[in-house]
């Protein structure tokens, strides 16, 4: 929540290379045209909160595609790269609904790369069984069907046990950086939980997802150490 000019100057003195905005209303409330040719590659997480580009109910998935299309045309006023895009979700574990919703993903996909210049970067999820996207087979089937670039999270990777080959997927637009116990999606510091780091050294490009930048500025020194 700090202005941009300070999130701009605390990347640029810690050596960081690259930022994350996440794109939720708040965001596009502010003049931001700051990050526009300031030095820093940026990327827009597309917001996630009451969206479901999956949906079966076509106004909530409808809405969704709208918000998304708005944030990749938003990333192209300040030179941002890239939007990530979470896959969906199913309302009611079954799995008819589960291959209708995936249909319906990789159906809105299409829609936001048809309506914006920026990569469409979708991303896996973690092992809760209502998200969809969340196995390497599913990644596979929507990059194939829509030509989309991947941001892989590494900690979500990590809940299902799939770190190493969805690090093998292709066309990764960059990782998402964090560490857990295995089992639940924690978001803690790199080095705290199960993580394999050594698999880290495939990382061509990542962001430090945490919540306290005390924390990512550990992980940073995980990752030099590496």
């Amino acid at each position: 929540m700090k202005t941009n000019e300070e999130i701009i100057n605390m990347a640029k003195n810690h050596d960081f290379d690259m930022i994350e905005i996440l794109g939720e209303d708040p965001f596009y409330d502010r003049d931001n045209q700051e990050f526009k040719d300031c030095g820093l590659d940026i990327r827009i997480h597309a917001a996630t909160v009451d969206i479901n580009i999956a949906s079966v109910n076509r106004g909530i998935r409808a809405e969704s595609i709208r918000q998304m299309i708005s944030a990749g045309k938003y990333a192209e006023t300040i030179n941002a790269k890239t939007i990530t895009v979470h896959p969906g979700k199913i309302g009611r574990l079954d799995e008819r609904l589960r291959k209708i919703a995936m249909d319906y993903a990789i159906e809105s996909i299409n829609e936001i790369m048809d309506n914006t210049d920026v990569e469409i970067s979708v991303e896996n999820m973690p092992v809760r069984k209502s998200f969809i996207g969340n196995t390497v087979e599913e990644l596979e089937k929507i990059q194939e069907e829509t030509g989309c670039y991947l941001t892989i999270d590494v900690g979500h990777a990590n809940t299902t046990d799939t770190l190493e080959e969805m690090l093998n997927l292709k066309n990764i637009s960059y990782c998402h950086l964090h560490d857990n116990n295995g089992i639940k999606d924690q978001h803690i510091t790199l080095g705290e939980g199960t993580l394999d780091l050594n698999i880290l050294k495939q990382v061509k490009k990542g962001i430090i997802e945490l919540n306290n930048f005390e924390n990512v500025l550990k992980s940073k020194k995980v990752l030099e150490h590496l």
